[in-house]
């Protein structure tokens, strides 16, 4: 990975080959992933590289970890809650006024 500062900090943006080592797939995959608006990215001017924040990417990664687990759920059919399909979490439901 490309180096952003001193030690092994990394700095605010990342790569796409960088956000590629980080997820362990190629450049490709992350590129796909930035054109089609899965991962947000910007462009630096107009025609320039793409960069991928690192919360964003984090922000991502979580995301894919909670559908992973809403499928699986699924998957348990008849032993899936609907309040963690519907992706509520407990303690976070307000009532309707």
């Amino acid at each position: 990975m490309t180096p952003h500062g001193s030690g092994d900090e990394i700095g605010r943006f990342l790569t796409v080959a960088d956000a590629a080592e980080l997820l362990a797939v190629d450049v490709q995959t992350v590129d796909d992933l930035i054109r089609s608006g899965e991962l947000p990215a910007i462009r630096v001017g107009s025609s320039g590289p793409w960069r991928v924040e690192r919360v964003q990417l984090e922000v991502w990664i979580e995301e894919q970890y909670e559908q992973t687990r809403r499928r699986a759920l699924w998957n348990q059919g008849e032993f899936a809650s609907t309040l963690e399909l519907s992706g509520a979490r407990s303690g976070r439901l307000r009532p309707v006024d």
